[in-house]
């Protein structure tokens, strides 16, 4: 057993997600048989000590049947109707699965405002852990209904890192219809799984697919960019079938289990892992080479004289990407000037700017790297 997949199943505190496609069928809904083969192996894994915080997606797929759409709906108001009413249902199947080991659930909804925004994400830290301490098992989902396209996670995966994160996860364990990251689409027959991801160059250059159902919105990339998310954040992860949660969330997790992705170091503090992770960038800056390897690999400020272009309409406190000459986002981090005054000062030096505008644009505090 590697020491990714000894640190999982040691965990005493870790976030499990599950995806539609392993909970809910196209025409049928919700699988309750499937639904209480994953509680099983929760329960008993909370029985061993851990707690847990489930991150479930299905409320959509759940609320299509009593709804008579025979189709994952394509506009927001029909997915949101959907959600309202797969979502009771949802949290009814939970408790009553979770009910047969009387473990309490609680629903937890979230936006994206409450883990972006600094001010919302002390008090869902604190809801989550109240309800554990009170022995409960949070139940997570994003708050379909109400969410617009502008406050949207987009998918559960990123939800479940950014959750894991938050309530200081030891391990997080993603569980869908596919058992495993493949060098390509599993479905060819001519792929290799991977069974650990020790860091980015194990897995440059792959091709990932999407989930085979249909149903929902997290495929293989979703999941790979939360597993590198939560493995750069330092917390450990592992990706399985949840058909295999028994073995996935067991006291021992074999080779032949899921990819493994080794946590890159120590933990992320709290601020710069909303720094680089969790909050929503308002704009970009467009930086040399030379100004691309002062961030990311000597850990300095961005001046302005590393500065080649500016994106978006943003304001000094505001988060911005830092992209290189490939525009690939290295870093991000707070801004010092609001986007109207960076063109004046772009590619010149300190000494050619004003006095008080001889700052940094981005201090080296505020700012993390990405690559």
């Amino acid at each position: 057993m590697s020491d990714t997949r000894a640190a999982v199943a040691a965990a005493r505190r870790l976030v499990v997600k599950v995806g539609s496609s392993a909970l809910t069928t196209a025409g049928d809904g919700l699988d309750t048989t499937r639904l209480d083969a994953l509680v099983d192996a929760i329960a008993t894994r909370v029985g061993a000590g851990s707690q847990i915080v489930l991150v479930s997606s299905g409320a959509i797929g759940a609320g299509l049947a009593p709804l008579a759409l025979g189709t994952r709906p394509r506009d927001l108001a029909t997915q949101q109707a959907a959600a309202s009413v797969g979502q009771l249902a949802l949290a009814h199947a939970y408790a009553e699965s979770f009910g047969r080991y009387r473990l309490t659930v609680g629903q937890v909804l979230l936006t994206s405002d409450d883990v972006v925004r600094r001010a919302h994400y002390r008090n869902a830290q604190n809801t989550f852990s109240r309800l554990l301490a009170l022995g409960a098992v949070p139940v997570v989902n994003e708050n379909d209904t109400v969410a617009t396209e502008e406050i949207r996670f987009g998918d559960n995966d990123r939800l479940a890192a950014l959750v894991a994160h938050l309530i200081g996860a030891e391990a997080l364990v993603l569980l869908s219809d596919v058992d495993a990251l493949y060098d390509g689409d599993p479905r060819s027959g001519a792929t290799r799984r991977i069974t650990d991801v020790d860091g980015p160059a194990d897995i440059e250059g792959i091709a990932v697919g999407m989930s085979s159902s249909g149903l929902g919105t997290g495929g293989m990339v979703s999941k790979l960019a939360a597993a590198r998310t939560a493995a750069a954040a330092g917390i450990p992860v592992l990706l399985a079938a949840a058909a295999q949660a028994g073995d996935a969330l067991g006291a021992t997790v074999g080779a032949g289990t899921g990819t493994a992705f080794r946590a890159a170091g120590s933990r992320l503090s709290a601020r710069r892992f909303w720094l680089g992770y969790a909050a929503g960038a308002r704009g970009r800056l467009h930086l040399d080479d030379g100004a691309v390897a002062a961030v990311v690999h000597r850990r300095r400020s961005l001046l302005a004289a590393g500065i080649t272009g500016v994106d978006g309409d943003f304001q000094g406190g505001d988060v911005v990407d830092l992209v290189d000459p490939a525009q690939r986002v290295v870093a991000r981090g707070v801004v010092a000037f609001d986007a109207g005054e960076l063109p004046g000062l772009i590619g010149r030096s300190s000494h050619q700017l004003p006095e008080e505008q001889r700052r940094e644009v981005v201090h080296a505090d505020d700012l993390v790297p990405l690559s």
